[in-house]
């Protein structure tokens, strides 16, 4: 059984996400040693908590392989209160690219261990904290408000290779194929005129266009309009964000689908740029005034990508942050 599969358990059917993910960050914090706590938790303001990125770097916090097999199993509990049973299979096929990489490189860089584990502030009910998890490909943050709210943006999955084709115990297998799948499916749905609309550019962008900014900026929504498509294909890019929100925790992709679904689908518009074809550079996003998905799939012949969702005002919880503010210290100003 995989390390991420034992880690179930520490999600509980009618447990509130905000309450299992403060228990499983406590329990794995009681079971640092005082070296690695001190590596391990940064206050809630600290810049450390925006410094992410999905390339492979060292990075702040307990790395997967300076962990006892106790503590990685607690380690994981958090990400099984926080992802889906979908987003946690995802995440290990992921890490487990850092295997297929060694082999095909050779290069001692890539390694499944460096993945890493930080606490922002007190996991408490009554606070407001956070924390991360991230290395190569692979980057989730989450916040937490006093009141249960919670934030799960920047959310990074990549996959380099999109599809293992060497001799290898996971030939065959992708990482990402529904992403891919269903993206050049909806594309390939439209008439001629729809395609014009959607087609933003004949060469794909080397990645993504957000990148790891700490601030996500892009123009205003180009692309086909949701209202443009007909009720099949919007069925389809429902389904399509929903694979992205399903990566988390059903109540929260379920508050993400509704956020979306209460300020309106008709906001979105899907963009594509690059070749149709499998095995061509190509790149879409679903973008409205509030978020974007981008996925990317043009490095290494069309078979390496990069997904990101981004929200323009509540990356990190600076909506989240705000409200706290303008709600228990707006009176702080006037005194």
């Amino acid at each position: 059984m995989s390390w991420l599969l034992c880690a179930s358990l520490f999600a509980h059917e009618g447990h509130t996400p905000a309450g299992d993910m403060a228990t499983a960050a406590r329990a794995w914090l009681d079971s640092l040693g005082e070296v690695q706590r001190k590596s391990a938790v940064f206050e809630i303001n600290d810049e450390e908590r925006q410094n992410w990125h999905f390339v492979p770097r060292v990075r702040k916090g307990v790395p997967l392989k300076d962990m006892d097999i106790g503590q990685r199993n607690l380690a994981i509990g958090m990400l099984a209160a926080g992802l889906s049973e979908r987003g946690r299979l995802t995440s290990e096929s992921i890490i487990a690219l850092e295997d297929v990489l060694k082999k095909m490189e050779g290069s001692p860089h890539r390694d499944s261990g460096l993945y890493y584990f930080t606490v922002f502030g007190k996991p408490d009910l009554k606070e407001t904290w956070g924390w991360r998890m991230e290395g190569h490909h692979l980057s989730v943050n989450f916040l937490i408000t006093g009141r249960g709210d919670i934030s799960a943006t920047p959310l990074f999955f990549g996959a380099n290779p999109a599809e293992v084709r060497i001799e290898h115990a996971h030939k065959g297998k992708r990482a990402l194929a529904s992403e891919e799948d269903l993206g050049r499916a909806l594309m390939n749905s439209f008439d001629d005129e729809q395609r014009r609309i959607a087609l933003i550019a004949d060469v794909a962008p080397a990645d993504v266009i957000t990148g790891a900014d700490r601030e996500a900026k892009l123009a205003a929504p180009g692309g086909l309009p949701y209202a443009r498509m007909n009720h099949e294909q919007k069925k389809q890019l429902r389904a399509l964000v929903g694979v992205y929100a399903g990566r988390l925790r059903a109540e929260i992709a379920e508050r993400e689908m509704q956020r979306i679904a209460d300020r309106g689908w008709d906001k979105l518009h899907f963009a594509w740029a690059g070749g149709l074809e499998p095995g061509h550079g190509h790149y879409y996003r679903i973008h409205s005034p509030d978020f974007v998905i981008e996925y990317d799939n043009t490095q290494n012949g069309a078979n390496h990508i990069h997904t990101t969702w981004r929200d323009f005002n509540g990356d990190f919880g600076r909506d989240l942050l705000r409200e706290h503010h303008q709600e228990f210290h707006a009176s702080d100003s006037k005194e």
